[in-house]
């Protein structure tokens, strides 16, 4: 049988034990969920189905970085020297200046009649006026070969902003996409949650291409920034709520690795493949409308049913878990079960309130929130630092995106051992080290290394943070609570953009910055509870004891050994 000690730990015992006691005993969801099959092919059934929805994640926050990206060398355009070189036109028109990044000015050009010029051969001369670019801009096409809406719009120069200003507008839509999905998640199902998400993100892409201005680009993206990242992560936790204690870092992890891993790898070579941002905008966007098909492909998850009273639904679903599993549930267990979710207090149409209500669970909250933005602004902030590496913009994007594979399978297989709060102390650590590291070492190689470096690192603490709320928050406001630990960490998104600008006034300023958001993340994991080799809570007391008896640090490996030892000792007397 499986019972929860009052610490949340699981005790694995066996089904046929239970059919042996006499006094009925309560059943919860996770031991219904054990007696059909921990880990069978309806488990892998649902972590293939995952796939889609990873690459509309990454389709929806990446696409428009590849969108906007514009070369960090360009220079004035000047109509009337059209049939010269590339550096002809340059060397001619463009003054220098030993202080620009690449020895010549960016922004402005000499005054000249170009007609006049080109007659009589005359070579620039310094003592000539110079003027701010009037016809726009060229850009060198062998580091951004294609048409971005920056290059073709001139956000470059005074409007060099703008960029990070589309970019913060996108996740406001993510704030406001948090709230909205997260409430559909918790008052309707995980599915409509996850496929309304989807088709707003497929419109907003679609219409993106008729954009002719910053405001109309914003509002495009603030409308994509509703779909991120529910577009995934109503997926995510569906699944999570589909598996048994044992297996739930491994099915909801391992996935992510995989699939978001491949999505962002492929992701620099379909935009060169594109080769227009309005074709890349397109191609990534019109996929996402296969969501229509998941609530009949998929189904509905047994937790948020149980949450809603509608147990027999929940009892149903389960049921077949098990006939597809080839396993079969004993009927006194379902009928205790039954009776034992009858006799609890129902939790229905339940507010986030609720849980603000109690100062254990509201300190707990918070500090998830607060840890959750630690990890997404680092993680976007490196995202963003990519394009200044002075290496190939896609082949390093590919690289740091790979990094997602490796983190995520170390995540998948060790976080039972190590525990959610002792790993995410040390990928915050090694995240520190290695982003002071790259803020003072030469550009090119050396600093890719070590952003592929804190990247991995990263990566482990953003994945080990969305199953760790997950993990916290009771049943009836887990999709509207890890919605909102996600507004949070948009907050950290919406300025992690302006943090990376501020590499215009100070270079290595940024990823100073980061390293310090990446201590501050430390500092928070510790003050949260270990989850570990728990149930998930059910309802709030069940969260609330969950945090009564958390520890500072609490290493799953040592408290199974620690239990071994007690054992052991018990036995000698």
């Amino acid at each position: 049988m499986i019972t929860s000690d009052k610490n949340g730990e699981n005790k694995t015992g066996s089904i046929e034990n239970y059919i042996d006691e006499a006094k009925p005993k309560d059943v919860d969801y996770d031991m219904l969920l054990s007696a059909a099959g921990e880990f069978g092919p309806y488990q892998l059934f649902l972590f293939c189905s995952t796939f889609p929805f990873y690459v509309f994640g990454v389709f929806s926050y990446f696409s428009q970085l590849f969108m906007t990206e514009v070369s960090p060398n360009h220079w004035c355009w000047i109509p009337e020297l059209h049939n010269l070189t590339e550096i002809e036109r340059r060397t001619l028109a463009i003054p220098l200046d030993p202080e620009a990044r690449f020895g010549y000015s960016q922004c402005k050009s000499y005054i000249a009649n170009w007609s006049e010029i080109l007659e009589t051969g005359q070579m620039p001369n310094g003592s000539w006026n110079i003027q701010n670019c009037q016809y726009g801009w060229e850009f060198n096409r062998s580091e951004i070969p294609y048409p971005t809406i920056s290059s073709e719009m001139g956000w470059v120069c005074d409007k060099n902003s703008y960029q990070a200003t589309a970019q913060s507008i996108f996740f406001v839509g993510s704030i406001v996409g948090g709230f909205v999905i997260g409430w559909v998640a918790d008052r309707f199902g995980r599915l409509p949650a996850a496929t309304l998400s989807n088709m707003i993100g497929c419109v907003a892409g679609i219409i993106s291409i008729y954009a002719q201005n910053l405001f109309q680009f914003s509002l495009c993206r603030f409308l994509m920034g509703i779909s991120y990242d529910n577009c995934m992560m109503m997926v995510y936790l569906l699944v999570l709520e589909y598996v048994a204690p044992k297996y739930r870092s491994i099915i909801t992890n391992l996935p992510f690795a995989i699939f978001y891993t491949l999505g962002a790898t492929a992701l620099p070579w379909i935009a060169l493949a594109c080769g227009h941002w309005k074709t890349i905008s397109i191609v990534t966007s019109i996929p996402m409308a296969l969501s229509l098909l998941a609530p009949f492909l998929m189904p509905e998850s047994p937790r948020w049913l149980i949450s809603k009273g509608r147990i027999t639904d929940a009892v149903d679903k389960v049921l077949n878990i098990a006939r597809v599993n080839k396993k079969e549930i004993p009927s006194n267990l379902i009928e205790h079960f039954k009776k034992s979710n009858l006799d609890q207090k129902k939790e229905n149409n339940t507010s986030i309130l609720i849980l603000l209500k109690r100062p254990k669970l509201r300190k707990m909250f918070i500090c998830i929130c607060l840890e959750f933005m630690c990890c997404l602004a680092i993680f976007d902030a490196l995202v963003r630092s990519i394009g200044g590496l002075e290496f190939n913009f896609f082949l390093s994007f590919t690289m740091v995106s790979f990094t997602e594979l490796p983190s995520l399978v170390i995540v998948s297989f060790v976080i039972d051992l190590t525990g959610r709060k002792g790993m995410s102390i040390f990928a915050f650590l090694i995240c520190f080290i290695f982003c002071t590291i790259t803020a003072f070492i030469s550009n090119g190689l050396p600093s890719v290394i070590c952003a592929v470096i804190s990247r991995f690192a990263i990566n482990m603490c953003v994945n080990i943070g969305m199953q760790w709320a997950a993990e916290m928050l009771p049943t009836p406001v887990r999709g509207s609570g890890t919605s909102i630990v996600h507004i949070f960490s948009y907050i950290g998104t919406i300025i992690s953009p302006y943090i990376v600008y501020l590499e215009n006034y100070i270079t290595w300023l940024p990823l100073v910055v980061v390293g310090c958001i990446a201590i501050i993340g430390m500092l928070l994991a510790l003050s949260l509870p270990e989850t570990a080799g728990k149930d998930m809570p059910q309802t709030f007391d069940e969260a609330e004891d969950l945090v009564s008896y958390r520890k500072i640090l609490d290493i799953p490996f040592l408290r199974k050994k620690e239990i071994s030892n007690t054992k052991s000792a018990n036995n000698i007397f």
